[in-house]
């Protein structure tokens, strides 16, 4: 899981380099397109291909739908905010993962978790400045819009593991990204320039490696072990900050984060402990 966060953390500095130069929704385009050769050729290794066709379509394009959102959105974040600001408030994901889980799975929470949601909230307000100065930024909002879109895609991948294999989920949330975004930056696609083809290299390369990461992570480790270490990826975003643009966290960023992570370290505690009492 420290590893995948590192891979992740590097593919969103890619991201953030590209955002510089080509509109969100190209670096979503780009950030499909760079995946699915690896994607393709680790299917062929797997020889999971046979199984590509047999899977229910409108889940899937559900999930296309939310990956292009979701990349987009976050890609407009992270043009205006630092690596360390967006994670801040991305990590909300997994509160609204079981708020969500209660209404669309009927999965039972308790008042102790329902609290730590609300906590995390709080927490999120504290990131997004409550002197009034950036209160409710557009790039803060485009943040909390891409957890939102994840949170959906990911209570939606609950849903389709009953039936579908893994490896199709992966090809096809990245072929409808790719056909996604190219259709939707058409009409305003930048060429690409010589110099960034080795930064869309690192970024197919470390996407790749960060999902073949986590999904090692989540195989052979307890969730309710594994999970909080996803959170390691704000020291990676604060590290990179520095190193690239020299910017660090204010004490708001560090604050709201803390009390995110907080939350989201208990529910992870939290649902394990349930889990196990329901299913011993």
């Amino acid at each position: 899981m420290l590893t995948a966060a590192g891979m992740f953390s590097l593919m969103d500095t890619a991201m953030k380099l590209l955002s510089e130069h080509y509109p969100a929704m190209q670096v979503t385009a780009l950030r499909a397109l760079s995946s699915l050769p690896l994607v393709c050729l680790y299917l062929l290794y797997r020889g999971a291909f046979k199984n590509v066709l047999k899977v229910r379509w409108p889940l899937h394009l559900l999930r296309g739908a939310l990956g292009v959102a979701m990349i987009t959105l976050f890609a407009f974040g992270l043009k205006r905010m630092s690596l360390a600001e967006a994670y801040s408030l991305f990590f909300i994901a997994p509160m609204l993962i079981t708020a969500l889980s209660v209404f669309i799975l009927k999965e039972r929470v308790d008042l102790a978790r329902w609290c730590a949601i609300a906590i995390g909230m709080g927490g999120v307000l504290v990131v997004l400045r409550p002197d009034g100065g950036e209160f409710f930024s557009l790039a803060g909002l485009a943040v909390l819009g891409a957890a939102s879109c994840y949170a959906v895609s990911a209570i939606t991948g609950r849903i389709l593991s009953r039936t579908d294999a893994s490896e199709s989920m992966v090809f096809w949330l990245m072929v409808m990204m790719a056909i996604g975004g190219v259709v939707l930056s058409a009409h305003e696609w930048v060429a690409i320039r010589r110099e960034d083809w080795l930064l869309l290299l690192g970024l197919s390369v470390s996407g790749f490696l960060g999902q073949l990461a986590i999904t090692e992570a989540f195989r052979i480790g307890k969730a309710s072990s594994v999970a909080p270490f996803e959170y390691s990826a704000l020291a990676w975003g604060m590290g990179l900050d520095w190193l690239l643009w020299r910017t660090l966290p204010d004490e708001y960023t560090l604050v709201g984060a803390a009390i995110i992570i907080g939350s989201g370290i208990y529910l992870v505690r939290r649902e394990a402990v349930h889990a196990e009492s329901e299913h011993p």
